[in-house]
């Protein structure tokens, strides 16, 4: 080799998407949990509605926040499967921005109004706020970091994004538990009250529902080596 060659660059073959065992198991999961969730409201009847509509406007803009959110969590998990990320990059990006424009970003803001307004009383309240509020902000700064060309921050953000995205599934998850485990105790610990049953499966539904999938996800990030690129950017 003369000193004017550089030694070929060796590009590290995509994995197969069998050896990737989690993208089946997502891909059903978000199916069904769809299939399940979005029949109620497809009729536009407020009547079916699992929610209680406490106002007039808050109909409207619960199936808004569903509307953007199903859009969210079918591109979103697109977006994290890697055979589509290396094969075609071109539509990992046109993805990426329909999940940031057309499904998370309007998904949250509407999500950030109706948590103002919901049935299920301040604890759940306050936790759903600050989710949509995280949503949002993660969502943005992976787009700013992959408009930057910053690509190891935007996985790092878009992970985090993800992580809340798909909240909504676990939130379900601990809802059917939290039932389990309190409703018998509706005459003693909650005094025969309904609504303060209600409110306590919701307030601990809520919080853990996002905030034990965005622990997962930053132990995730912090265990996994960083890849070239994923240094931060200088101040």
């Amino acid at each position: 080799m003369t000193t004017t060659e550089q030694p070929a660059t060796r590009v590290r073959p995509a994995t197969p998407w069998w050896r990737r065992p989690w993208v089946f198991p997502l891909g059903l999961l978000v199916t069904a949990f769809l299939v399940f969730s979005l029949p109620p409201y497809l009729g536009l009847d407020p009547a079916r509605s699992r929610i209680p509509a406490p106002t007039g406007w808050y109909y409207p803009v619960l199936v808004t926040h569903i509307g953007f959110a199903t859009i969210a969590m079918v591109t979103c998990a697109l977006q994290i499967w890697p055979w589509l990320r290396l094969k075609h990059p071109v539509v990992h990006r046109r993805t990426g921005r329909v999940y940031v424009f057309a499904g998370a970003i309007p998904a949250s803001i509407a999500g950030f109004v109706i948590a103002l307004a919901a049935p299920f009383g301040p604890v759940g309240a306050v936790s759903n706020v600050l989710l949509a509020t995280l949503w949002f902000g993660c969502t943005v700064q992976g787009y700013r970091a992959a408009r930057a060309r910053r690509f190891g921050d935007h996985r790092r953000w878009m992970v985090r994004s993800f992580a809340l995205c798909m909240s909504i599934i676990s939130n379900r998850i601990w809802g059917v538990v939290c039932a389990i485990v309190l409703t018998p105790q509706l005459d003693t610990t909650f005094g025969g009250s309904e609504v303060a049953l209600g409110q306590a499966i919701a307030g601990i539904t809520t919080w853990t529902g996002w905030v034990l999938p965005l622990l997962v996800a930053e132990w995730w990030l912090g265990r996994r080596p960083r890849r070239r690129g994923d240094a931060p950017s200088p101040a």
